[in-house]
């Protein structure tokens, strides 16, 4: 007799609480800092990985050896976004049947294409050169967001607020290192390709993550996405040594770093819209230098160029950010 009430309770209350998740999730307060801890942790990664290829002697030439450590990175993360999101949900985070095909898309998507051809474009082109076109994944995740998935309207204040941020992305990279404007397929081309694949991994995300948990999509994707990567990087002949403690704090570390990022970035999508959150995207290559000034000792690197960097980038976070103004 009371199974049907107390079941529309469950439904009433499930609803509730997805809407006050949503009402926090979408407050630009929220968006802000959250974005922000996110880009404060990719920025991280970049002298951290430098400091983990060091620590386990991987040179800057061994691609396969680079994708190997990779490999074992995401499958870390992977195993910890389960871990942490089965604690927060008070429930093991299991994929559903109707989950599996998203989970593989994400994988292939976001941790092995992207990756794959990251590695492989790096080791063909400038670390400057692969910076700037890895920052065009913020237009091709917005232009595929409203063209193509209609999720949003591209406006033109959006792509005003993304080319200014865009500028502060080439400003940071350029400045006092000079670039090489001719284009390498192997390089270059397979750059561009890795920035493609995760501009669309943040749409699928977003698409996804209405009737599957971000989290625990982030948490498996990156499992499957990180063992084919490890496997790959053994057959194309890597190898990793010098396994420390040190050595293996700083990988559980980079793996702490995917865990936590994606998982809070799929949030933040799953709730806002695309270009709301992808623009913050821009401050990953700042941070990273500022970071590198500080833990590489690449003092060289800070000056005015990155302070003007990064008012560009904030600016332009601002123009896309900023509510229109109501007509009346």
């Amino acid at each position: 007799m009371l199974q049907y009430p107390v079941q529309k309770v469950k439904l009433y209350l499930g609803e509730t609480h997805e809407y006050t998740k949503k009402n926090f999730l979408s407050n630009p307060v929220v968006v802000l800092f959250g974005a922000l801890i996110c880009c404060a942790l990719w920025g991280s990664a970049f002298p951290c990985i430098k400091i983990g290829y060091k620590m386990m002697h991987i040179a800057s030439s061994d691609t396969a050896s680079q994708i190997l450590y990779a490999g074992c990175r995401f499958t870390l993360a992977g195993i910890l976004a389960v871990f942490l999101g089965s604690l927060t949900q008070r429930q093991f985070l299991l994929p559903t049947k109707a989950s599996l095909p998203h989970i593989l898309e994400l994988s292939l998507l976001q941790t092995i294409l992207q990756y794959l051809f990251f590695y492989i474009g790096l080791a063909h082109t400038m670390g400057v050169k692969a910076s700037i076109i890895e920052a065009v994944s913020t237009f091709v995740a917005i232009f595929v967001a409203g063209f193509l998935f209609h999720q949003e309207k591209v406006t033109a204040r959006k792509m005003l607020g993304c080319l200014v941020g865009f500028a502060g992305v080439v400003l940071v990279n350029v400045a006092g290192n000079g670039m090489d404007l001719h284009f390498t397929v192997n390089g270059d081309g397979a750059i561009l390709l890795s920035t493609v694949a995760y501009a669309f991994s943040s749409v699928f995300m977003k698409r996804f993550s209405v009737q599957d948990n971000p989290v625990m999509l982030s948490g498996y994707q990156f499992i499957l996405g990180g063992i084919v990567m490890a496997v790959c990087g053994f057959f194309m002949g890597g190898h990793l040594s010098g396994f420390t403690l040190p050595a293996f704090a700083m990988l559980f570390y980079l793996g702490v770093i995917s865990a936590v990022a994606y998982s809070l970035w799929g949030l933040l999508l799953k709730y806002n819209p695309i270009s709301k959150v992808a623009v913050f995207g821009f401050m990953n290559p700042v941070i990273g230098v500022l970071l590198s000034a500080v833990l590489l000792n690449e003092k060289d690197s800070l000056g005015f160029s990155s302070i003007a960097a990064l008012l560009l980038v904030c600016t332009g976070i601002y123009i896309v950010n900023k509510a229109p103004k109501e007509t009346a």
